[in-house]
């Protein structure tokens, strides 16, 4: 990746959104990490200068760091100007895309990054955005020798890592996993930007095209070692996708959460798995080893979402030699299996934990 060439290390497009501006303000959390020997270059960029002025003096405020916004350099450019996203990408290392929904926003940053040498954190949700993005740049990308990391938030860093975190805590061969997400909310209870929630559906509403789109890319499917487990809450899953406007039960809207119920809100997500282990064969035996894990911690949307995709940037400067060895279009745990992300999602808030081992 170009590093030291650029003015910034990091830039966060789309800053001024909903939720890029508490992307921004984990990016100033994260510069003055008492584990940090010095603070990096970052910038926002974004189509009016006067919105992004005013995210930054409202992280200031609530950082109490009055002089943050001469601190971070801002840059204006637009989505529907191709010129000005190859100038933001030429400026950055990184580039943190909070622009959505992805499915129409997307593709233009990410093609801006690849032909300018920048890589990219995307928080898109959408897995039929991620693998179209892999199948018409991954060897663009691999070229240039940058990184182009999809679904970097909520929805994927969490439920990836945790199954790599299931997986090395194991002893022995990890071949099933179910996974299980609880969403706690404090008296005001929940609320989700309307911009997250349409991003949400349009990610199960495609799924016809995911699999159009599985076939063209010919992948071979993952080797299947042991019985198969059960499908479970089938209905329920075709019900939400057909009737979203009920099943949110208006816990979506225009303006989004309080900051009372970002607060007050958690998650933990709990991981069980079964396997074999070592030394005994999988043709004929059934399982023998099962494990439950978990990952906890803060509200899911807008404040994990913010800590997962600056931590995986920050993986993505600090920790290169263990990512995959070229660059391209790649899943969270693909990217960062054998990295330290893990250790520093734990630093921050997210915690990984192994709740109960045994053999059967």
């Amino acid at each position: 990746m170009a590093t030291e060439q650029r003015p910034f290390h990091l830039v966060v497009f789309g800053a001024s959104g909903f939720t890029g501006q508490f992307v921004t303000e984990e990016v100033a959390r994260e510069q003055v990490d008492p584990e940090r020997s010095s603070r990096l270059p970052w910038a926002v960029a974004g189509r009016s200068r006067e919105k992004l002025q005013r995210v930054l003096e409202k992280a200031a405020l609530k950082l109490g760091r009055p002089t943050l916004s001469s601190e971070v350099g801002i840059i204006i450019c637009d989505i529907a100007n191709p010129a000005s996203l190859d100038e933001m990408a030429k400026q950055a290392t990184v580039v943190l895309n909070c622009v959505g929904p992805y499915r129409f926003y997307g593709e233009p940053v990410i093609k801006a990054c690849i032909e300018n040498g920048a890589s990219c954190i995307d928080i898109s949700g959408e897995p039929q955005f991620l693998e179209l993005m892999q199948l018409k740049y991954h060897e663009k990308a691999a070229d240039k020798g940058v990184y182009i990391i999809g679904s970097s938030g909520f929805d994927s860093i969490p439920a990836d890592l945790g199954v790599i975190y299931t997986r090395n805590k194991m002893n022995g061969t990890l071949t099933a996993v179910e996974s299980f997400l609880t969403i706690h909310s404090g008296p005001e209870g929940l609320s989700i930007h309307d911009g997250t929630w349409k991003s949400a559906i349009y990610g199960f509403g495609d799924q016809s095209n995911l699999r159009k789109l599985r076939n063209v890319s010919n992948l071979k499917p993952v080797p299947l070692i042991g019985p198969k487990l059960k499908r479970r809450f089938g209905i329920g899953r075709q019900l939400l996708i057909k009737f979203p406007w009920f099943f949110s039960f208006g816990y979506f809207s225009k303006q989004g959460p309080t900051q009372k119920q970002i607060d007050a809100a958690s998650f933990t997500l709990t991981f069980f798995g079964q396997g074999y282990s070592q030394g005994t064969g999988t043709d004929k035996n059934k399982p023998n080893i099962k494990i439950c894990t978990q990952v906890k911690g803060p509200e899911a949307g807008y404040v994990a979402t913010p800590i997962a995709m600056v931590q995986a940037a920050m993986t993505l400067l600090s920790d290169a030699s263990h990512l995959p060895k070229a660059g391209g279009v790649f899943t969270p745990g693909a990217a960062f299996s054998k990295t330290k992300l893990i250790d520093r999602l734990n630093k921050h808030g997210i915690e990984f934990s192994v709740i109960s081992s045994s053999e059967v």
